[in-house]
């Protein structure tokens, strides 16, 4: 069984750049719009790798996630029928033997930045790095659906001065 279980925060500055072995190019768009239930997702990266996943929350931290390769015309033909999508250009940061990835997210939901990173199990330990800011672990309006349906530019002042980062 496919399953994901992450931590996300807000980047608060740059001093992670220093730290980025690589970056890459994501456009992806939903086939679905609702973060309460299975999201479709097609993911472009580049221009030469497509992903199609379903992915589900089980509880904010950990999530069911199945991924499969896809041709790349496939990839751009749904993501052209998608009305939900976000560009962003994803970093990949080794820090403490841990993979951390940086999300700068681009058009509407500019300036966001988000650090994710991986765990082995929902307990484990980590080290926070001093550029990370507010956690948004299981924060459903700054899962990637939901900034492809309400981009953060669209989001209530209210609802943005609660995301210190951004």
């Amino acid at each position: 069984m496919g399953i994901e279980i992450e931590r996300r925060f807000l980047v608060k500055n740059e001093d992670w750049k220093s730290q980025a072995i690589l970056s890459e190019g994501f456009s992806q768009a939903y086939l679905n719009s609702s973060p309460d239930e299975w999201a479709t997702r097609v993911r472009l990266i580049e221009n030469k790798q497509a992903y199609i996943t379903l992915k589900s929350s089980l509880n904010g931290l950990t999530n069911y996630e199945f991924e499969y390769s896809i041709p790349t015309k496939d990839a751009i033909e749904l993501i052209k029928l998608s009305k939900y999508k976000i560009t962003k250009t994803r970093y990949q940061l080794n820090i403490n033997n841990k993979n951390w990835i940086v999300d700068l997210f681009d058009g509407s939901n500019s300036p966001l930045k988000i650090a994710e990173i991986e765990l082995n199990y929902e307990s484990e330990k980590i080290k926070i790095p001093s550029w990370c800011g507010q956690e948004i672990t299981g924060i459903k309006s700054l899962s990637n659906v939901s900034l492809a349906k309400t981009p953060i530019s669209q989001l209530s002042v209210k609802d943005r001065m609660k995301i210190k980062g951004s």
